[in-house]
This record gives structure tokens, C-alpha cells and sequence, in this order.
């Protein structure tokens, strides 16, 4: 079959009729840019183009909530960021999507909530940027104009790592609001003035690892 026969059958399976299902179809079509490969067969697709197939079908019905497997597995990077932007164009739109992904740059770029499965058990869960708070790592780089003021912020703060080469110092830190707020007020104190502040976290590789010390499926919401 080709792509608009399958998506023709969803439409039949839907009660959609006449003029009614022929819209569908079209806005469809050119919706995930398959006006040119419409009458083609689907097994002449790449692995991108079966998969934006495979999602218009999963719309012809208007769903309120999806459940998308591993969607992009095997997707080149161009075919990867293509369906992200159909996902959150979804999302945008009011559909609620659950997720699951091997990629766990892709649960940090389109979940607002994640949770961690290891073997089938939900290990943690909560934002990305919650997730990635819990655990150590998370540190705020200072970087100073000279030496002397290098010098002068690390005598201040003890627990700091030295950068010397980068005029920098590693503070750790939980990247809080309160924790960042009672450092800059200790600088302050002292009238030190850094040049650069910047908060750096794990990043959910980092996290998964630490929960399950192994691969793991992430559901995302």
C-alpha cells in the first residue's frame, strides 16, 4: 500500500467520509511534508518517512493523549529533529504524549515530566532539571579578571575548586535559588566581584547512571 492508501484506511476505520476524510488526508500529507511520496509504496520509505507515516496515521482521530515508542530509534539526526518538532507542535497543541526513549538527550529536550524505569520500576521521577539536581556534580563556575581577586574569592570560599589557567573557581553547589543566592551574598560581603557566573548540572546520562548504574528506559510526559 501506499502512504495516502494507509492513511485512507485510518480515515475509513474512523467513519470519516467524502469530502470530510479527503481533508484529513491532505492537511496530513502536507502536515509531515508526504505530499510528494503520497502514492508511493510504503516500503519504498527511509525509517523517517515511515515514521512521520506512522504518526499521521495516529492523528487521523483527533487524539487528546498519544503513546509514542521509542519513535526516532534508528532515525538519522535530520529525521530525529524533524519529529521533535512535530512532538512539540503536538504538545503546543494541547495532545498529551507519553514517551519512551532509549535517547536521554531527547527525554531533556521534549519531557516536562521524566520517569526513570529500571526493570520495570519507576526509580525516581520529576523534571529534568529536578532529576539532574539530585545528583552530586552540580557546581557554579566563578571566573575573575585577575589573579588577586582568584586569590582573594578562594580564601573566602574553602570548598572551592581552583581553575588557575582559567581564573576560575568550581564551588559546589545544588543550583538552588537559595544555595546560589547565599554565595553571591558571601562575595558580597567580602566585595568580590566575579567576571562570569555560570550554574553547570549533570546531565540526565549522568543521573541515570547514578540511579541504576546501568541502561535504562525513561518514560517522558
Amino acid at each position: 500500500l501506499s502512504g495516502q492508501e494507509n492513511l485512507q484506511l485510518m480515515v475509513d476505520l474512523h467513519g470519516l467520509r467524502g469530502e470530510a476524510g479527503t481533508a484529513v488526508i491532505a492537511d496530513l500529507l502536507k502536515r509531515f511534508d508526504l505530499v510528494e511520496s503520497a502514492g508511493k509504496l510504503v516500503a519504498t520509505y527511509s525509517g523517517g518517512m515511515r515514521r512521520k507515516l506512522d504518526l499521521a496515521m495516529t492523528l487521523v482521530g483527533n487524539p487528546r493523549i498519544i503513546f509514542l515508542d521509542e519513535p526516532t530509534t534508528g532515525l538519522d539526526p535530520r529525521s530525529r529533529r524533524t519529529m521533535w518538532t512535530i512532538i512539540r507542535e503536538l504538545v503546543a497543541d494541547g495532545v498529551t504524549i507519553f514517551l519512551t526513549t532509549q535517547y536521554l538527550e531527547e527525554a531533556d529536550q521534549l519531557a516536562d515530566q521524566v520517569a526513570v524505569l529500571d526493570h520495570g520500576r519507576i526509580v525516581a521521577s520529576g523534571t529534568p532539571d529536578e532529576l539532574k539536581r539530585q545528583v552530586p556534580g552540580t557546581h557554579v563556575r566563578l571566573k575573575f579578571a585577575s589573579v588577586a581577586e582568584l586569590d582573594a574569592a578562594a580564601r573566602v570560599l574553602s570548598d572551592a575548586t581552583r581553575d588557575d589557567d582559567g581564573l576560575a573557581l568550581r564551588v559546589p553547589s545544588d543550583g538552588g535559588t537559595r544555595s546560589l543566592r547565599a554565595l553571591l551574598d558571601r562575595l558580597d560581603e567580602y566585595s568580590i566581584s566575579a567576571e562570569e557566573f555560570s550554574v553547570h548540572t549533570p546531565d540526565l546520562d549522568d543521573v541515570f547512571l547514578a540511579l541504576t548504574g546501568q541502561t535504562t528506559e525513561v518514560a517522558a510526559k
